[in-house]
């Protein structure tokens, strides 16, 4: 396995048009590629907008979907891997919040069900319940690539410690999370949740957002992110569409992990 290679995040814009949101991933993919990325990340429901009247009419079956045609072939033409943000999958006679995971050879080598769904009510700010429409998934992704190991989480997945923990545990050294935060959690929670997601579990920690549409009826915060496993931000955008990159490490998170040991410091006979 190589100790370094490069990971870019695509914050695109989000339409109310399905068509344009694959062209656009796919060009901002082909721009990521030809930059020397080897792993590509999309936003949370990047073909979708982010609203449950949306999430049936947008949503796909794995097997011969338009957007997951058309990303595979991207990955295989462009020899990259790609984290397909998320799409609302369709399954039967139920919707789900998932992330594909492609290889250089436009294989699917992982998929992630959102665990959490977003159900919340923030008086007099935001009301969002994913489960009127969305099932919920029930495990924790990790995939293994030709560089390492990689957890890929949904958003509202990042806030709880436990999932995360549980990739790194099984040997991921990245963890991937297409979010959509909104501009009443994004401004307190999104960076404090990303670094301290990458200190404690000493990994990198790559978080994608969609570009912020002030029009749009869910207002993402955007500020995608990039953070090493010391908790520095190594790559950030702002709110605007955007490209970040950031060369990964390995060497790093192993350096970390002997100087400051904390995984292995775990007392799992106090707490269980």
């Amino acid at each position: 396995m190589k100790d370094k290679f490069n990971l870019a995040i695509c914050q695109m814009n989000v339409e109310d048009n399905k068509n344009k949101n694959i062209s656009k991933a796919l060009s901002m993919i082909e721009i990521a590629a030809q930059n020397g990325s080897d792993i590509v990340v999309l936003p949370e429901m990047f073909n979708c907008p982010y609203q449950n009247s949306k999430f049936a009419i947008y949503a796909e079956s794995i097997s011969g979907g338009e957007t997951v045609n058309a990303i595979s072939k991207a990955a295989r033409e462009l020899s990259v891997y790609i984290i397909a943000g998320s799409i609302p999958e369709k399954d039967g006679d139920k919707l789900y919040n998932s992330s594909l995971i492609f290889n250089r050879n436009g294989d699917i080598i992982g998929k992630h069900r959102k665990v959490h769904l977003f159900d919340i009510d923030v008086e007099g700010k935001i009301t969002f319940k994913e489960s009127d429409t969305l099932a919920a998934g029930s495990e924790a992704t990790v995939v293994e690539t030709e560089f390492c190991k990689l957890g890929v989480a949904i958003c509202y997945d990042m806030r709880f410690p436990e999932l995360l923990r549980n990739m790194a545990l099984e040997g991921a050294r990245v963890i991937v999370v297409p979010g959509a935060f909104n501009m009443v959690t994004g401004p307190a929670h999104w960076e404090p949740l990303i670094r301290v997601r990458a200190l404690d579990n000493q990994v990198y920690m790559a978080v994608a957002s969609p570009a912020r549409d002030i029009n749009a009826s869910y207002v993402a915060y955007g500020n995608s992110m990039i953070v090493d496993p010391w908790g520095t931000i190594v790559g950030r955008a702002g709110e605007n569409e955007q490209i970040i990159y950031s060369q990964i490490d390995l060497a790093l998170i192993e350096k970390i992990r002997i100087e400051l040991p904390l995984l292995k410091h775990r007392r799992t006979d106090v707490y269980k």
